[in-house]
């Protein structure tokens, strides 16, 4: 009987709000079982000096430019995640944490992609072994680090048997989709397939200093500018023609193509050009399948914004049906933070948790820096 690692996954995602804190049980392989999750909002001063630090970062130069900036940041954060552990660890024996941490850069291109997280110091202030910089290895192997949740997604849809060929969508700040053609994690197929809520709530912050638009209520309330959302997709496939690309950055994208509209019809125009470029990637990944009634899994943040939902059923053209992952007992804003607790397993265990056919590198390779504390 292999042995089950009781795990901390800690996750930040792109919309850098805060950090999703799952404990989860595993051996690593098919045995997994969700003990707990809770989500930490970052204060006012922490979420504000991330989001004004990632505006400045937009080259490999920018992290040299800033390097001060971005250590006390990541300092802030990592003390930030060490009271996250110490609250949701309570009377739990942890044998290791999964610390993603905040990405502030990532550039498939340059084969760069930095996240905020000091995982020595995290040792040091949990008294725990700590599993980090999840992307590095991936990277050495010829990947572009991202996306690294697609093993994790397999395991879901085996566990909740949902017959293949089935998808996992994912919208946080960007949007990433798994194809799981068979049971096989060798057949994986899986990559960031554009923005995911990045731009309505870059909007939302803009026009309201609000973090988001809640339910996708303002959206809705809107009226769709076709001439320019036509103008942006064509603008948009002439940027990103090159599919081999796998990730993306929050900074791939902007809203100034919706400079001037109402806070209502700019919000509705921002969101239709998310759903179509989300629906355009979901038919160019599912190209070569049999389109028969394949299920596609929805979590993440922008799963709960009803209007973009309905926006990426009306685009997207075949049989296919998009349910929220809590109609299978799932929650939906945690998936991510139990795939780093798995993750940190594996890679603990030196199990591969990236392929050539997710990541893009030159073959199975495990991933992870840990720290024996």
């Amino acid at each position: 009987m292999s042995k089950q690692y009781t795990c901390l996954g800690l996750m930040s995602g792109t919309s850098g709000d805060g950090v999703d804190a799952s404990i989860i049980s595993s051996d690593g392989q098919e045995k997994i079982l969700i003990m707990k999750n809770k989500y930490y909002e970052y204060d006012n001063n922490l979420y504000s000096s991330y989001h004004s630090l990632k505006k400045k970062i937009n080259t490999f130069k920018d992290l040299e430019s800033f390097s001060e900036e971005i250590k006390n940041l990541e300092n802030k954060i990592t003390i930030f995640h060490a009271k996250v552990v110490k609250d949701i660890s309570f009377n739990s024996k942890i044998d290791l944490l999964g610390f993603h941490g905040q990405t502030i850069y990532h550039n498939p291109k340059e084969k760069i992609s930095k996240q905020l997280g000091n995982g020595t110091l995290l040792a040091q202030l949990t008294n725990n072994k700590v599993v980090f910089n999840f992307r590095k290895n991936d990277i050495l192997n010829g990947g572009e680090g991202a996306p690294l949740t697609p093993i994790f997604h397999l395991q879901i849809l085996k566990f909740k048997n949902i017959s293949f060929p089935a998808c996992v969508l994912n919208i946080g700040g960007i949007s990433n989709l798994t194809v799981a053609q068979d049971s096989n994690f060798d057949n994986l197929l899986s990559r960031d397939i554009g923005p995911g809520n990045c731009l309505v709530d870059q909007w939302m912050q803009s026009n309201l200093n609000k973090k988001y638009d809640e339910g996708g209520k303002i959206s809705a309330r809107g009226k769709i500018n076709e001439i320019i959302l036509e103008q942006a997709l064509e603008t948009h496939e002439n940027i990103f023609q090159d599919k081999s690309t796998r990730s993306f950055d929050t900074n791939d994208f902007d809203i100034s193509f919706i400079r001037g509209l109402s806070l209502e019809d700019g919000a509705a125009t921002l969101v239709a050009y998310t759903a179509k470029i989300i629906s355009s990637g979901i038919s160019f990944m599912t190209k070569d399948l049999a389109r028969q009634n394949i299920k596609i899994l929805l979590c993440g943040g922008g799963r709960k914004n009803n209007f973009l939902i309905d926006q990426i059923k009306h685009y997207t053209k075949g049989n296919f049906a998009l349910q929220s992952t809590e109609k299978f007992n799932l929650n939906g804003d945690f998936i991510e933070s139990q795939a780093f607790a798995y993750l940190a397993i594996r890679s603990f265990l030196s199990l591969p948790i990236s392929f050539p056919n997710t990541t893009g590198c030159n073959a199975p390779c495990t991933g992870g820096e840990i720290i024996q504390n």
